[in-house]
């Protein structure tokens, strides 16, 4: 497993403080986004300072539906793009906190902050930054149960102790918040050697856990029943760090983590269904919860245990009506087969989760 062997909080804010001064500069283009953004996403970026965007960094879209007036927080937050686009989506009443620990970055982040609150029209700026380390929010006085949401974008894989991140976003998440995030999950465990190259960590590379060592991480700190949203394998375009990583096969994965602490380890069938009754902004027809369930407007569709939950116990439950209860068990949920999200296998499969 991919244990903490080797400290790169130093590497990592010297790579993304003063080796890289913006996108372009990337080696590889492992840490840039592959992800297609909706319309109104492209819209919103372009009120966006140009700066932030410039030194932007990620590899995928961290911004899920349905965020007027959540309290969220952006872990690895960097020049803050991302914060941005959500302070200007959860709206006034909301919130945006961003968390990052190397100073050039949050020196770009914080200089926009009235730039951004006079482009939105606000009374009050709702996004603030702070200096921090996602491995121990405790340290900032970040309290439990206090966040409605957690996103991050292609940060976890440049700390070195992954399950403890999972672990405080857990404890400061409020039940039936989430974590969305997007990062880099590799094929097979990543060699020690390869582990302590500077330069492949920083490019988002030696830093990927084993896929099958995040579901296990995911599931000790508290998130029973982890959900993928969408994939990409990475085309590494630098051939010494593709030779370097010979063998290895790298992936982008955009994931929902829920803090619900009555989900089960399995998909279990209550003989429950949900109907999905419109009026989510981008999902008029069809509401996405996972990649594995899309539910289309009327139509009345079974689910199993965590699925129901997931649905009822959330933010989405508005949008949503609900049959049946957890009186009755009948085994299994039928056609909830796990698999990896790059098997090759599962482009049309229907799966409960990761």
């Amino acid at each position: 497993m991919n244990h903490p062997t080797t400290d790169h909080k130093q590497d990592v804010q010297e790579y993304y403080g003063k080796t890289l001064s913006k996108t372009e500069d990337l080696k590889t283009n492992a840490c840039c986004t592959t992800a297609s953004y909706p319309k109104e996403i492209k819209e919103l970026i372009k009120d966006i300072h140009p700066e932030v965007v410039e030194k932007f960094y990620g590899c995928g879209l961290t911004i899920p539906k349905l965020l007027e007036g959540l309290d969220v927080m952006d872990l690895g937050s960097g020049s803050g793009r991302d914060a941005y686009l959500l302070g200007r989506m959860v709206g006034e009443q909301g919130s945006v906190l961003g968390i990052d620990m190397t100073e050039e970055q949050l020196a770009v982040a914080n200089k926009h902050v009235e730039y951004h609150r006079e482009k939105y029209g606000y009374q009050k700026a709702n996004v603030a930054f702070r200096a921090g380390d996602i491995q121990d929010l405790g340290a900032l006085n970040i309290s439990a149960e206090s966040k409605d949401l957690i996103v991050s974008n292609c940060v976890i894989n440049l700390v070195d102790d992954k399950l403890a991140v999972l672990k405080e976003a857990y404890r400061v998440l409020k039940v039936g918040g989430e974590l969305y995030f997007s990062d880099v999950y590799a094929d097979c465990r990543v060699p020690a050697a390869l582990v302590a190259d500077p330069v492949l960590y920083g490019e988002c590379l030696s830093g990927a856990l084993y896929w099958n060592d995040f579901i296990m991480y995911a599931k000790q700190a508290g998130f029973t029943d982890p959900r993928w949203m969408e994939y990409n394998q990475i085309t590494i375009d630098n051939e010494d760090a593709q030779a370097s990583v010979e063998g290895i096969n790298f992936y982008s994965v955009t994931c929902r983590l829920l803090k619900l602490p009555a989900l089960e380890p399995e998909c279990e069938e209550y003989g429950q269904a949900v109907r999905y009754l419109g009026g989510v902004e981008g999902m008029e027809s069809t509401f996405v919860l996972d990649q594995g369930h899309q539910f289309q407007q009327g139509k009345i569709e079974t689910v199993c245990g965590n699925s129901y939950r997931m649905l009822q116990e959330t933010r989405f439950a508005p949008f949503f009506e609900f049959f049946g209860d957890f009186s009755k068990h009948y085994g299994v949920f039928p056609g909830c087969e796990g698999s990896l999200p790059f098997s090759g296998e599962n482009e049309s499969a229907t799966s409960c989760g990761c």
